[in-house]
C-alpha cells in the first residue's frame, strides 16, 4: 500500500520537473519566464528558443503525462485497490502529473498550462482520439498562428471525443477534468482572445 502511495506521490513530483526551466537554464543560459508569456511551456519555450528548444520542451512534458500514468499503472500493481480499480489510478497519476505541472513544487506552485502534459496522458489511454486532437491543434494552430487558441479548442474537444467512441466512462470524465483544468489555467488567454490581443507564436529578439 505504502509503495502505491509512493508512486502516486513521484507523479506529482515528475509532473513538478520544470522540463522548461531546465533546458533554458542548461542550454541556452536564458530563464524563459522572463521573456514573453513568461511561462515555462513549449510555447514561450519556441518563442525564445527557436524550434529544437521548443520541441525538446514539448517532448519532455509529453513524457511527463505518460510518465505520470504510468506510475499509476504501478501504484496499481503495488498493491492499492483491485485489479479493476487500475484505471482509475492511471488516470489519478495522469492528473497528478498535470497538476505538478500546473503547480510545480519547484516554481513555487506555479507552473505552465498542462497541456503538453495532458497530451501525454490521452496519449498513453486513448492513442486514436490522440491524434484527431492533435490534428485539430495543428490546423487550428498554422491557420490562426494563436496556440493557446487551439489549445482551448483541443482540451474541449477530448470529453466529446472520449464520448463518442465510446471510452469507459473513467477515461471520459477524466477528459472533461482536464478540459476544465486545461479552460481554467488559459482564463487570462481567453480574455485577451476577447479583446483581440493574444500573443501569436513568433520568435522572440532577445536583448
Amino acid at each position: 500500500m505504502m509503495t502505491g502511495i509512493l508512486f502516486l506521490v513521484l507523479a506529482y513530483l515528475a509532473g513538478s520537473i520544470p522540463s522548461g526551466l531546465i533546458i533554458g537554464k542548461v542550454l541556452y543560459h536564458t530563464d524563459p519566464r522572463e521573456y514573453g508569456s513568461h511561462n515555462t511551456g513549449a510555447t514561450n519555450a519556441y518563442r525564445v528558443f527557436g524550434a529544437v528548444g521548443g520541441l525538446l520542451v514539448l517532448l519532455c512534458d509529453v513524457a511527463k503525462g505518460m510518465l505520470g500514468v504510468y506510475l499509476g499503472q504501478l501504484a496499481s500493481q503495488a498493491g492499492i485497490g483491485t485489479p479493476a480499480d487500475q484505471i482509475y489510478l492511471m488516470i489519478a497519476g495522469g492528473l497528478l502529473s498535470i497538476v505538478g505541472h500546473s503547480c510545480s513544487i519547484f516554481l513555487k506552485f506555479k507552473g505552465g498550462k498542462g497541456v503538453a502534459t495532458g497530451l501525454g496522458i490521452i496519449l498513453f489511454l486513448a492513442p486514436w482520439e490522440t491524434l484527431i486532437v492533435f490534428a485539430v491543434w495543428v490546423v487550428i494552430v498554422a491557420i490562426t498562428r494563436i496556440v493557446s487558441l487551439g489549445s482551448i479548442v483541443a482540451a474541449v474537444l477530448v470529453p466529446i471525443l472520449m464520448y463518442v467512441f465510446d471510452e469507459p466512462l473513467p477515461l471520459t470524465i477524466f477528459g472533461l477534468l482536464a478540459a476544465i483544468l486545461v479552460v481554467v489555467r488559459h482564463k487570462d488567454n481567453i480574455i485577451r482572445l476577447i479583446q483581440g490581443r493574444e500573443l501569436k507564436v513568433e520568435r522572440i529578439q532577445k536583448k
